[in-house]
């Protein structure tokens, strides 16, 4: 008969060795955080210290938000100021073009109608007049056209020449601002005339970049001597397209 051999019983328990697995790991971190926290006290890092010049730092930090924000509203006031005071500036100007302009007319009108009226052997004041000014648009928003007559006032039917000077006055980048012809047609520094009783006019302009007009002054320059300039202004307003 057999005799069995001794029969040996161990126990498996894998979930203790994950444990102490856990538990040797946490030791090993807290070691080392340990010797982390001892190495910087060591080298003289204080940790209240610095949460507390941490916070100091946020508390400026906050300060200069709060100042840039004050500060950005202070600047977007003192353009809105600024563009205020232009847009004032920009429209008294036009308003004083315009009542120098109706000044001008009006000198213009009187100095025709004594031209009319003159006697025999008095100077004849005014000979061409300039009547049915517009100004039409063009394409382009900058592009206009000055359409005007010149009539002769005086003993018609006799020839009369010379030359013609036009002058825009206005506002640019706040402050007054003229364009003369030269500018306003690309080289061009007058134009000369030649007629018998009346003869139309349509001289296509550009306006200068930026530039806003207020009046058109036209002066006739006779070339028969003795003839004084004559000069007439007009506000600047576009025909409906």
């Amino acid at each position: 008969m057999e005799i069995p051999g001794r029969l040996v019983v161990r126990t498996y328990a894998p979930a203790r060795r994950w444990i102490i697995l856990a538990i040797v790991l946490l030791l090993c971190g807290l070691a080392l955080y340990v010797a982390f926290e001892l190495g910087r006290y060591q080298a003289g890092y204080d940790a209240m210290q610095a949460a507390a010049e941490r916070e100091a730092l946020q508390v400026q930090i906050g300060h200069l938000q709060q100042s840039e924000r004050e500060t950005r509203v202070q600047l977007a006031a003192a353009e809105e100021g600024r563009v205020a005071e232009v847009r004032e500036r920009s429209e008294l100007a036009r308003t004083i073009g315009e009542l120098q302009a109706q000044v001008e007319n009006q000198q213009q009108d009187v100095e025709f109608y004594r031209g009319v009226l003159a006697q025999p052997g008095q100077q004849e004041t005014v000979i061409v007049g300039v009547q049915q000014f517009h100004i039409a648009p063009l394409a382009g928003t900058s592009k206009f056209s000055l359409r005007f007559s010149l009539s002769r006032l005086q003993r018609p039917g006799e020839p009369i020449s010379g030359a013609l000077g036009i002058t825009v006055d206005g506002t640019r980048d706040g402050g007054p601002a003229s364009a003369d012809l030269a500018s306003l047609t690309g080289g061009k520094n007058e134009l000369g005339f030649n007629f018998r009783y009346t003869t139309g006019v349509d001289q296509p302009v550009t306006l200068p970049a930026d530039f806003k007009p207020d009046r058109v002054t036209i002066e006739v320059r006779p070339e028969r001597k003795g003839m004084m300039p004559y000069r007439r202004t007009f506000v600047w307003t576009v025909d409906p397209s």
